[in-house]
């Protein structure tokens, strides 16, 4: 029989046997180093959705490792990159958990990056002054410190989790254990676009993904660090306005103090939808939003220095949404997110524009719905006195009305959210305070969107999100990173998931 140290420290680590201080903290560096080079190796295949064959390599890899932990792995034809979903049945008796991972990353400027190349890993430490200097991997060697960090594109967004995920499942597996119930693991290849090619898959593999439960592996983690529980997530939808001068560009010489012009038409109507504390004045906006006591307290009772963080942001005070920043996440957002007019040269020209068009974004929660609240802006629009049309105005609409604004809406992703007394929220929670010895941090609302939200409806199951990295992880921008005591913490997390009682 041949020795095997990991296999003794897995056994340990389940059976809560205490090892000698240095041969555990060995075996754990060990383990830990083991994963940190898997993860190397996929964030080094990029996975851009233009680029097929990268997204091959990328499918293909993650494939292969479930194939060697005999999970049954198919690949499901969509409206455009195949779907990757493995499958494995512990007993037929278990409940059955649907896990999702999205394979896919968002582009990367290469020139705005401190590294040649965003898709070659870089292992980092930072110094005194805050400096982020290159480590050799061999470092690895030695005692891992949680601070380090690796940079590179798609580093925590979300090949992490993915790597975190597929190290627990293979701990497990080297202790002939088994997770407490079936699994089924869902990997996106288009999340950071849409999700068109798994929405497409929707009408023919529904059944496919029928499970008991649904676990989202995706997202920051609270900034404490803490382990995470999150039980919803804010919509989307967008729409633009424009506003209309002469019917084409004039100088501003000839016409200035004639010819109105579009860009402060456009400001005045964009100032009566919000007021100086940030509040929306659109009539009833917030329509249906009741925080109780109790959530109120939740809210309150997640760590938050508002002083800390108006410093990192920048910024004197904060919108007087809430009376926090998770309250303020309860409430449908209003933002402008572009403003353009008909002229978008490199050089400025002395003209009156011919429109000015603002983009505006609006996030939502669960008692708003995409269309009913783009219907308020556009009724609001209408009561500041606007004609409100879909098109450019013809020439008769501009003799006709004095005041037009085209308002092109779009569809969105309407939120989700689980209660946070709901008994799969309280199993989770439970199970993750047993691992880690004090209550996860719990979030009623995720800020962001995730865009498989038809997904969660169409499956009508009891769904949360588990995020696993460093909320400062620069994600979508350049100088991606994941840091590695969340790498160490986010197996655990896994661990304590797969071996929960549902």
């Amino acid at each position: 029989m041949i020795f095997n140290p990991m296999k003794l420290f897995y056994f340990a680590l389940f059976c809560g046997i205490a090892l000698p201080t240095s041969a555990q903290s060995q075996d754990v560096d060990d383990a830990l180093r083991k994963t940190l080079l898997l993860h190397k190796e996929l964030v080094s295949i990029p996975n851009l959705p233009e680029d097929e064959a990268s997204m091959l390599k990328n499918i293909n890899w993650v494939a292969d490792y479930y194939q060697k932990l005999d999970f049954k792995t198919t690949l499901l034809p969509s409206s455009t990159l195949p779907l990757l979903l493995a499958e494995k049945v512990f007993n037929p008796k278990f409940k059955t958990v649907l896990f999702y991972f999205h394979i896919d990353g968002q582009p990367a400027n290469k020139a705005n990056w401190d590294q040649e190349n965003p898709f070659t890993p870089v292992l980092k430490k930072q110094d005194s002054a805050g400096n982020w200097q290159n480590l050799d991997w061999h470092a690895l060697d030695s005692k891992i410190d949680d601070e380090w960090r690796i940079f590179a594109r798609a580093a925590a967004d979300d090949k992490a989790p993915i790597i975190m995920f597929l190290a627990a499942l293979e701990q497990l597996d080297a202790q002939n254990k088994k997770p407490n119930f079936n699994i089924k693991v869902i990997f996106d290849p288009e999340e950071e676009y849409g999700s068109s090619a798994l929405l497409s898959t929707l009408p023919i593999n529904k059944e496919r993904y029928a499970s008991d439960y649904f676990i989202v592996m995706d997202g920051p983690a609270h900034d404490s660090n803490k382990p995470t529980v999150t039980f919803g997530c804010r919509g989307i939808v967008t729409c633009s306005i424009t506003t209309y001068g002469a019917s084409l560009p004039q100088h501003s010489g000839h016409y200035g103090n004639y010819v109105p012009n579009p860009i402060f038409s456009l400001a005045k109507l964009l100032s009566t939808m919000k007021d100086d504390k940030g509040y929306v004045l659109i009539k009833d906006y917030y329509k249906g939003i009741n925080l109780s006591p109790e959530i109120t307290d939740i809210l309150k009772s997640i760590p938050y220095d508002s002083v800390a963080l108006n410093s990192q942001l920048g910024i004197f005070t904060s919108e007087k949404i809430g009376n926090n920043y998770q309250e303020a996440l309860q409430y449908p957002s209003l933002n402008i997110r572009q403003i353009g007019t008909s002229w978008s040269g490199e050089n400025l020209k002395t003209v009156v524009p011919e429109f000015a068009k603002a983009d505006l974004d609006v996030r939502l929660v669960s008692e708003t719905e995409a269309q009913i609240q783009l219907e308020k802006i556009r009724t609001h629009i209408v009561k500041q006195g606007y004609y409100v049309i879909d098109h450019d105005p013809t020439a008769e609409e501009r003799a006709t009305h004095p005041k037009i604004a085209k308002f092109i809406a779009n569809e969105g992703i309407n939120a989700f959210r689980t209660d946070l007394d709901s008994p799969f929220g309280k199993t989770i929670s439970n199970s993750l305070s047993k691992a880690f010895k004090e209550e996860p941090i719990k979030i009623r609302m995720m800020g962001g969107t995730v865009p498989i939200v038809p997904v969660i409806n169409a499956l009508n199951i009891p769904t949360l999100i588990i995020p696993m990295v460093n909320m400062d992880n620069n994600q979508h921008s350049p100088n991606e990173n994941i840091r590695i005591g969340n790498m160490r913490q986010g197996i655990q997390i896994c661990l304590a998931l797969l071996q929960t009682n549902l």
